[in-house]
This record gives C-alpha cells, sequence and structure tokens, in this order.
C-alpha cells in the first residue's frame, strides 16, 4: 500500500501500456493530490514509487 504523507511518482495501466503522471503527487483519505498544488487526481494508481524529482 502507497505510504501516506510523501510525494510518490504513480502509473496506471491502460490497454497493453503503463502510463506514469507526469508530476509528484500524495496519497491522501480519499484519494490522490497533485503534491505541487494540492488539487485531486482522478487516478487509481497500478504502480507506485518514491518520487525521485
Amino acid at each position: 500500500m502507497p505510504p501516506f504523507d510523501q510525494d510518490l511518482e504513480i502509473a496506471v495501466i491502460e490497454g497493453n501500456s503503463i502510463h506514469r503522471v507526469a508530476f509528484p503527487c500524495r496519497r491522501v483519505f480519499g484519494g490522490w493530490v497533485n503534491a505541487n498544488n494540492g488539487e485531486h487526481v482522478a487516478v487509481q494508481p497500478t504502480h507506485w514509487r518514491i518520487w525521485l524529482g
């Protein structure tokens, strides 16, 4: 399970491809937000790792 309160790189599988989100995200109660501006990100990631920048 992805940690809370940490910048993460997240990705989703669509068809046969993995697509990563181009900005750091944070897991919050109820979903995900853009770590840069706090806006909700409508995604259910299948992959994640620590954001290295």
